[in-house]
């Protein structure tokens, strides 16, 4: 049973129409992997079996009623940023302790009117701040994915960590996650799986754990490509709920795969090519080049000028928004309370206990941004060069670019408690170098793993595109992933 496991969800669902096996047994072989590895990946921060067992049940009567839906019986794991009714919602964050919502999110609704099954919520940085998944109040996840002849565990990355490791080691068919500055992207990228970001309005935000309300988007971590196209289909509506959510018609992205890319005009921006950047990194993007331009696109070098401004204009801008957005955290309605000896007390008692470090340093940042006598120095100036990011790129595509190409990261995946990364938050920020662009002026973005470094670590390339042209990224990255080839993992655990 445990090879039903290995099934991409396009797989699932052609044997589940066929009858070759049914949803429950599907879900059963998961919840069977979860049991044995979870312990090792620590992926999951709580698994729902029972509730697994009765949706899957569920599907298997609707597909013997030939009522199935897009992703019947498809088991599915999710961040812990989306809220589940009556299911651990705790953005991987003491101060959440025990909140179970009544209420359903946007996008995990979607999911489940189209027939997934959930097997649990998967562990990730706390309140996503992060790009380890070492912030979590429930520990670091591993990385099923090791260098050649160590045992050195590597991180995931973040902050949708737990949901790059359990796609990758096989402990569900998909997952959920979020990325505000690259928290799809990189950690599909160390875990040689695809994971899109899409366009800005293209998921309802309605129930998921706001950090930067004008960055956060959710997408899908998947297997492949097909998968990814797939999933983003039923996580992506319009949602009266949401006012930032575009009423714009969801497209079959399975259409756009194998479309060819002749013609298409591929940009290469020269100022992604940063300082101290591995010669492997540098390879494996002409590698990428070359595989588009054998496939008939044609390659033009770019100029985003405003790129070396965006990182610190997104650490200005992103702390700026968890400040306000964390500010509801305080004990009051739910989740920890630690007594104090007035309401004040309280209130402080219980955001120093309940906050890990990562978040109160954002906190700290953000209320410090946005005080008198700074809010302009800092925070004004910081919007005005995500608004010059965003003109660079629609220069770009107005010159008739399709999409732009670059590295997904500036390395492979680095180990747990890596003291460097530990003793020099900023080293641990330049991880989002290359993907914090395209969340500051809300375009989609697709990782797709590309190749192996001299380690035998994924590594990933990604594709910008314009705003709602995900099908775009698909079928472009569906030729990426034709020459490259897919990456598992080599089982160790």
């Amino acid at each position: 049973m445990s090879d039903l496991t290995k099934l991409t969800i396009a797989e699932a669902r052609a044997k589940l129409d066929a009858r070759e096996f049914t949803a429950l047994e599907l879900t059963d072989a998961y919840l069977g992997a979860i049991e044995a590895a979870n312990e090792t990946f620590n992926a999951y921060v709580a698994v729902t079996h029972d509730k697994a067992r009765a949706m899957a049940k569920a599907s298997d009567e609707r597909l013997a009623g030939g009522q199935a839906g897009a992703l019947e019986g498809i088991p599915l794991g999710i961040k812990d940023l989306f809220a589940t009714e009556g299911v651990h919602t705790q953005a991987a964050s003491h101060i959440l302790d025990g909140f179970k919502p009544r209420y359903e999110s946007t996008v995990t609704a979607n999911l489940w009117a189209d027939g997934a099954v959930m097997l649990g919520k998967l562990n990730m940085d706390e309140f996503a701040m992060g790009s380890s998944n070492e912030t979590s109040y429930y520990g670091p996840v591993k990385n099923p994915w090791r260098a050649k002849g160590s045992n050195t565990d590597l991180v995931p990355g973040g902050s949708s960590g737990g949901s790059a490791a359990a796609v990758a080691a096989w402990l569900c068919a998909g997952a959920t996650a979020t990325d505000t500055g690259g928290s799809i992207r990189q950690p599909a990228a160390f875990t040689g799986t695809v994971g899109i970001k899409p366009t800005y309005g293209r998921c309802s935000r309605w129930g998921t754990v706001a950090f930067a309300s004008s960055l956060d988007q959710a997408g899908p971590i998947a297997r492949d490509v097909r998968d990814a196209a797939i999933l983003l289909q039923s996580m992506a509506s319009v949602d009266k709920k949401d006012a930032t959510s575009v009423d714009l018609p969801v497209p079959d992205y399975t259409a756009a795969l194998g479309q060819s890319v002749k013609g298409m005009k591929i940009g290469i921006p020269r100022e992604y090519r940063v300082e101290g950047m591995p010669e492997e990194i540098e390879t494996l993007w002409q590698q990428g080049i070359a595989w588009l331009k054998d496939a008939g696109a044609e390659i033009v070098d770019i100029t985003l000028p405003h790129t070396k401004y965006a990182l610190p204009a997104y650490y200005i801008v992103a702390p700026a928004e968890a400040s306000s957005n964390l500010a509801r955290y305080d004990g009051v309605r739910y989740g920890l309370r630690v007594p104090g000896k007035d309401i004040t007390d309280m209130y402080e008692q219980t955001r120093a206990a309940g906050f890990g470090r990562e978040v109160k340093r954002r906190i700290m940042i953000g209320t410090y941004v946005l005080s008198a006598g700074y809010y302009d120095a800092y925070y004004v100036q910081a919007q005005k060069v995500r608004t010059l990011i965003k003109r660079d790129f629609e220069t770009v595509f107005a010159d008739g670019v399709d999409a732009i190409l670059t590295p997904a990261t500036p390395s492979s995946a680095f180990g747990i408690a890596d003291q460097e990364m530990a003793a020099d938050p900023v080293k641990m920020y330049l991880n989002d170098i290359f993907t914090v662009t395209v969340n500051m002026a809300g375009l989609p973005g697709i990782a797709v793993p590309a190749g192996l470094d001299h380690k035998g670590l994924p590594l990933g390339l990604q594709l910008i595109g314009k705003p709602f042209e995900e099908e775009t990224l698909f079928r472009t990255a569906h030729v990426i992933e034709q020459a490259a080839g897919r990456f598992e993992a080599p089982k160790w655990w």
